[in-house]
Formats: structure tokens, C-alpha cells, sequence
């Protein structure tokens, strides 16, 4: 090899390597498989995601491990739920990675309740109504137009960690929206005849679901938010549920399914299998589009299950 043809691959190699530099894809934490799936739509093949949370697992209430600490203090971007969601375990883990990409207040830490009005913002830190979280309730990615909200969060976060590819974050955004502005009018549609159904709850965290889609989750398992249910109440509200010919009970996967299932037993109500993220209940894996698919499609069987069966009824 002559040394004109050497000296133009020294150049071409000197040339490509800042390049081959910032192909390094953004390391990316985010707490529940909700907020993953939502930066994976949105980093595309620009980031590589770490999920802390299991999809089965009450986000309220994870077990802070070591490795969660190791993975932080390597990320270059945190995305939170936030309004008090992870407050119980993700602070401890932050202070532990000592990671200043990820303080409050920098690009890289996205808390997605940011922007949000949230529902049931309590009036007084009553503890005895159970328990109650300052900010309102923070299951609000229920909502798709919520989960946009969030994505943006997202999308603007990338753009500003990561400035030479925001153009790709910002095209990933806008055909997020518009798939997602595309489904919500699909599932509006399969959930309509059932507007002003009213349904039970094991827990209260589908407020936002239920003001998006119409329906009246207001009926709990639980007495009070995170309090184990007693016989008392379960009497009262199988009787409820007898008197106003309720049909549906939902139940995530972190909650007593055996409760659940005695209490469809005792009112003829078809128990549904519920979650707040993708790949919680077999059905919902494979992102926030298959998981909202998974909920709308596994309501909307289920009403029609129970219309079909009272009309039965003399």
C-alpha cells in the first residue's frame, strides 16, 4: 500500500471517529415499564433502557437493590412518574449512585407528573383516610392524552441530553402522537356503549381512566387507599354491588386475586385481570399501545359479557 493511499485512511479514519463517538446510545433508567415503553418509542434505536420496576410489582412499594444503584449512577437520562409515586424507595437510590446527571432540576432527571393537573389533590394530609399522596393521584399514564404529556417530557429531555439527534427524538415524538391520537379515537369507540358503566376496584388507581373513557371506578375493595380490606366492608360492598347489578370487578397483579375472586363469586361479576403496565398481565406485552389495546379490549368483552348476561335474566 503506497503512502497517498495510507495517508487519505489516516484522514478518513481521524474524520469518522468524533462521529463513531457520539453513535453511543443514551444510557436511559426509567422506573416502571410504563415510562420505558414510552422512551423506547421515543429514543428508537438511540437509547438503551433500564427499567427498575418489575411490570407485576406495586410501584409504590419496590425493593431498593444494589444493582438499581449501579445502573444510576451510569445513566445519562432518569425518567420518574413522580407526584410522590417512587417516593418511597427511588430518593435513597439516587442519593447512593451520586450521579449529577440525574439532580433534581437537570435535563436528565424527567419527573413526568411535571405539567400535569392530577386528580384527588387532597385538601389536608389526613392519614387516617389512608394512604393519601400530597400531590394527587399519581396513576395518571391510565390516560393516553397523559402518556403524551409524558412522552413530550421525554422527547424534550433526549433532545436536550443529547442536542446532534433531537431531529430524530422530535420525528419519533410526532408519530407518537399521531398513532396515539389515532388509537384513542379507536378505543373511545369500543368503550362508548358502555359510557357510565360503573365498575370495582381492588385499589383507586384508575381515576384517570375512567374520566378519559367515561366510567365510574368509585367502588373499592380496599376501605381506604392501601388499607387490607375487612369482612365489614366487603359485605357492604357485595351488597352494592347486588343493588345497583355492578358486573366487573378489575384486579392488578400486586393485589389479593383470592379476595377479588370471592367476591365475583358472591355477585355472579366477571373479574378482569388489570395493569397499569406493559407486560403486568399476559396480554399487555409489547408497549403502551398493546397495553392500552389489552385493557379496552379485556372491558369492553367483559361488559358485554355481563349485558348479555342479565338480558338472559327473567
Amino acid at each position: 500500500m503506497n503512502r497517498h493511499v495510507i495517508s487519505m485512511l489516516v484522514v478518513f479514519v481521524s474524520l469518522c471517529l468524533p462521529s463513531f463517538a457520539g453513535e453511543r446510545k443514551l444510557n436511559v433508567v426509567a422506573t416502571t415499564e410504563d415510562l420505558g415503553a414510552i422512551a423506547r418509542e421515543i429514543g428508537s434505536n438511540r437509547v438503551q433502557v433500564t427499567v427498575l420496576a418489575q411490570a407485576a410489582e406495586d410501584a409504590h412499594f419496590v425493593t431498593p437493590k444494589p444493582s438499581y444503584i449501579a445502573k444510576l449512577s451510569r445513566a445519562d437520562v432518569l425518567i420518574e412518574g413522580g407526584a410522590e409515586l417512587e417516593i418511597g424507595w427511588l430518593p435513597p437510590l439516587l442519593d447512593g449512585a451520586r450521579n449529577p446527571k440525574l439532580a433534581l432540576g437537570q435535563p436528565g432527571h424527567v419527573a413526568c407528573a411535571e405539567g400535569l393537573a392530577l386528580l384527588e389533590v387532597p385538601h389536608t394530609a389526613d392519614r387516617s383516610r389512608g394512604d393519601i399522596h400530597a400531590l394527587g393521584n399519581p396513576h395518571y399514564m391510565t390516560d393516553p392524552v397523559n402518556a403524551r404529556h409524558a412522552a413530550q417530557r421525554v422527547c424534550d429531555a433526549f433532545a436536550a441530553v443529547d442536542p446532534s439527534n433531537a431531529e430524530v427524538y422530535r420525528q419519533q415524538m410526532k408519530s407518537f402522537a399521531d398513532r396515539l391520537d389515532a388509537k384513542l379515537t379507536a378505543w373511545q369507540k369500543q368503550l362508548d356503549p358502555f359510557r357510565g358503566q360503573r365498575l370495582v376496584a381492588f385499589h383507586n388507581s384508575w381515576p384517570y381512566f375512567a374520566a378519559r373513557f367515561g366510567l365510574r371506578i368509585d367502588l373499592f375493595l380496599e376501605p381506604k387507599p392501601g388499607i387490607p380490606p375487612s369482612p365489614a366492608h366487603l359485605a357492604d360492598v357485595v351488597t352494592t354491588m347486588k343493588a345497583e347489578r355492578i358486573g366487573v370487578i378489575i384486579v392488578e397483579p400486586h393485589h389479593n386475586r383470592k379476595t377479588a375472586e370471592t367476591i365475583a363469586a358472591k355477585t355472579g361479576a366477571v373479574l378482569v385481570d388489570f395493569s397499569q403496565y406493559p407486560g403486568g398481565v399476559k396480554g399487555s406485552e409489547g408497549g403502551y399501545f398493546a397495553l392500552l389495546d389489552y385493557l379496552v379490549n379485556s372491558l369492553a368483552g367483559a361488559f358485554s359479557r355481563v349485558q348479555a348476561g342479565q338480558e338472559q335474566k327473567p
